[in-house]
């Protein structure tokens, strides 16, 4: 295989594709640093920023109390004076301890001083059940903040959209809320060396199909790819889209979709019950309802606080079984 065969080819796992992105960043611009808790010493819980204190010193990567309002506050200040930050918050159960910030300041500050204020923010954060961390480390929040103006919501898939959604977050000179998924931390792809960027508000279609319409969001996306490849074998052919960006919404493709296929499900690992998919499915009716031959179908995980025993969690998880179930349940098909 030559180098550049090699190169076409490479495939890194998610975290190194955001770690990757963070360094090519700050490689980049002199202003970009990155604050939070176990960032710099530890290279994060995760692993997102390991290797760059080495690179970049303690000034550009910062350990900092746990203080999350204190933490935002930094990003806050340091944001509309003319740096770019990087507030990682280690888990996003934790963002409700700094909602004063985000929700009152961060968002706000733009509009109320006349669109002068410029503020290039990124927040980054890990969501999701199913690494038996319990109640208050396995959440998924998305919906709280795609619900208020001023901020943008990204909620990556894969490495590729890792990697490149967070090129695009950081050089965005609005607020950006970058939620990552814990249980794909792991997957690995394609992912290019140089620096590329996803647009925000532009939805992808995973996997076109001409039957169904499944618009699922983080690490549904892969699970709902398997579902339709359940599916598949039973004579349906389910087109698969990510949203990549959940606020704002890529309205114009998903109802594209649906007036070909006529049905949708949303999936996401979220809450059911005032998830964002209540928004897409309202979004897909009101677009759509003449070219609907069934209600727009919603799966997300029950209402109830995450399970800390590995059996009770396992079962609490949305995944391609339940998607290709709530599928066939739409269509009025058995399994």
């Amino acid at each position: 295989m030559t180098t550049m065969e090699a190169a076409a080819t490479r495939e890194i796992p998610y975290v190194s594709a955001v770690a990757e992105a963070f360094a090519q960043l700050m490689r980049e611009d002199p202003n970009i640093f990155i604050a939070g808790e176990d960032v710099a010493l530890y290279g994060s819980v995760f692993g997102v920023t390991r290797g760059l204190l080495n690179e970049f010193g303690p000034q550009r990567v910062v350990d900092t109390p746990i203080a999350e309002s204190g933490l935002m506050g930094l990003g806050l200040g340091a944001a509309a004076t003319g740096l770019r930050p990087i507030i990682d918050i280690m888990f996003m159960d934790f963002m409700g301890v700094c909602m004063d910030e985000v929700v009152n300041q961060i968002a706000k500050m733009k509009y109320m001083f006349g669109g002068k204020a410029k503020l290039p923010l990124t927040i980054h954060t890990m969501a999701g059940a199913g690494t038996s961390m319990a109640a208050q480390h396995s959440q998924s929040l998305e919906a709280w903040f795609c619900h208020v103006p001023g901020l943008k919501v990204v909620m990556p898939s894969g490495p590729y959209e890792a990697k490149g959604l967070m090129v695009a977050a950081v050089r965005d000179d609005n607020p950006v809320i970058v939620v990552n998924t814990k249980t794909i931390l792991g997957m690995r792809a394609h992912v290019p060396e140089e620096l590329y960027e996803i647009p925000l508000g532009r939805a992808h279609v995973v996997r076109a199909g001409s039957n169904f319409t499944i618009l699922a969001t983080g690490r549904m996306v892969s699970e709902s790819v398997k579902a339709a490849e359940l599916l598949a074998g039973e004579g349906l052919d389910v087109e698969v889209i990510d949203p990549r960006t959940l606020q704002p919404f890529d309205t114009e493709t998903v109802v594209a979709s649906v007036k070909k296929t006529h049905r949708a499900l949303v999936a996401h690992e979220a809450v059911r019950f005032g998830g964002i998919g209540a928004e897409f499915a309202a979004q897909i009716q009101e677009e759509a309802f003449d070219y609907l031959d069934a209600p727009v179908g919603r799966l997300g995980a029950p209402f109830t606080p995450v399970p800390f025993s590995p059996v009770l969690e396992k079962e609490y998880m949305p995944g391609a079984e339940k998607i290709a179930a709530e599928v066939r349940r739409l269509l009025g098909r058995q399994a």
